[in-house]
């Protein structure tokens, strides 16, 4: 029962009450729906790996990889892009692949050196957003274009792995090779690039914050 008051504020307040609109959860959107999918996934994935299902595990995986590239179909279709989807999305691939990388490493499916190489990358990246972050305020931290070149090539170098231990033809184990050297040579190169990139941003913010200054 909607209690009138006398008040024109009180009464404002209740009739906005009334037809604000509700904020559904973000988890049920669509898109957020399907990265969890591709979260709850990755034992099963990591378990078919480990038991030497390949097949099973290239399956998963090519399932996942179009769940990645759906969720962001649906979202700009349905309009349903939220912030948790922001961060959730990009934290789902990269646990994805780390995760898959360190059990090939594990495994000795994989060099050793590749791992290095990836998780050197992330970590360094992340330890820097962190202390640009604390230091100077800085909050865009946004892929950069050969850093999305780099998920891409990554996406495909496991792809390939999973290929190669279900068929090892010469030509899937040339391929496989091939994606690996681009994964590593994008890795290094989208690793400087994103570092130059936060520094103009910096520099930017500073700029900005000068011409603010009485």
């Amino acid at each position: 029962m909607l209690v009138m008051s006398s008040s024109p504020d009180a009464t404002t307040l209740n009739v906005q009450t009334m037809t604000r609109p509700r904020q559904g959860n973000p988890l049920r959107t669509a898109p957020n729906l399907l990265t969890l999918f591709r979260i709850c996934s990755i034992p099963v994935l990591l378990g078919a790996v480990w038991e030497r299902h390949f097949g099973l595990a290239f399956g998963l995986f090519l399932l996942a990889a179009c769940t990645d590239a759906a969720d962001g179909l649906i979202a700009r279709w349905l309009r349903q892009r939220t912030l948790l989807g922001q961060y959730l999305d990009p934290a789902a691939d990269k646990l994805l692949l780390s995760s898959l990388f360190l059990i090939f490493t594990f495994m000795k499916i994989l060099d050793p050196r590749v791992a290095l190489i990836v998780f050197g990358r992330d970590l360094g990246m992340s330890l820097s957003a962190a202390i640009v972050y604390k230091l100077v305020g800085v909050r865009d931290f946004r892929p950069t274009w050969l850093g999305k070149a780099n998920s891409f090539s990554q996406v495909v170098a496991i792809g390939m792995v999973l290929l190669s231990l279900i068929d090892p033809r010469p030509i899937i184990l040339a391929a496989r090779q091939g994606a690996l050297n681009t994964t590593i040579l994008l890795t290094v190169l989208s690793g400087f690039h994103y570092a130059w990139v936060v520094s103009q941003r910096i520099d930017a913010a500073a700029e900005r914050d000068s011409s603010q200054t009485p």
